[in-house]
């Protein structure tokens, strides 16, 4: 196998899904029996306090995460279909089981760039978007 450089590895992760990269992290904890979560959750806790201390005006300009949830496939649902496979690397059968399922949430956790970019892609082909 060919060793991937830092950035190629930032690629691949980017287009992976909440539950993909979730799935990813589990594996490699056991495989090298580290606790990847562990430093993450304990710098998180006192922002998630802070933010409900704060109220949430103060935490909505600070967004960096948005959710891509796809409302309805309109006309078009077969190209609908291949942008969530593009978008998401599901397969056939993935694809549009949850595009048939609409509403649903397709990309979870992305920056606002991914969002907007899968979004305009979408609509492109005929699906209705919301970006949370």
């Amino acid at each position: 196998m060919a060793k991937l450089s830092t950035e190629e590895l930032l690629d691949v992760f980017s287009e992976m899904t909440l539950l993909e990269l979730s799935e990813f992290v589990k594996a490699f904890e056991e495989k090298f029996d580290v606790k990847a979560a562990a430093p993450v959750a304990v710098a998180a806790a006192p922002a998630a306090g802070g933010a409900a201390a704060g109220g949430a005006a103060e935490a909505a300009p600070d967004k960096d995460e948005f959710d891509v949830i796809l409302e309805a496939a309109g006309d078009k649902k077969i190209q609908v279909i291949k942008e969530v496979r593009a978008l998401t690397n599901l397969g056939l059968k993935e694809a549009k089981d949850l595009v048939d399922s609409a509403p649903k949430p397709l990309l979870e956790k992305v920056n606002k760039e991914t969002a907007d970019k899968a979004k305009e892609a979408l609509e492109k082909a005929g699906a209705t978007v919301t970006v949370k």
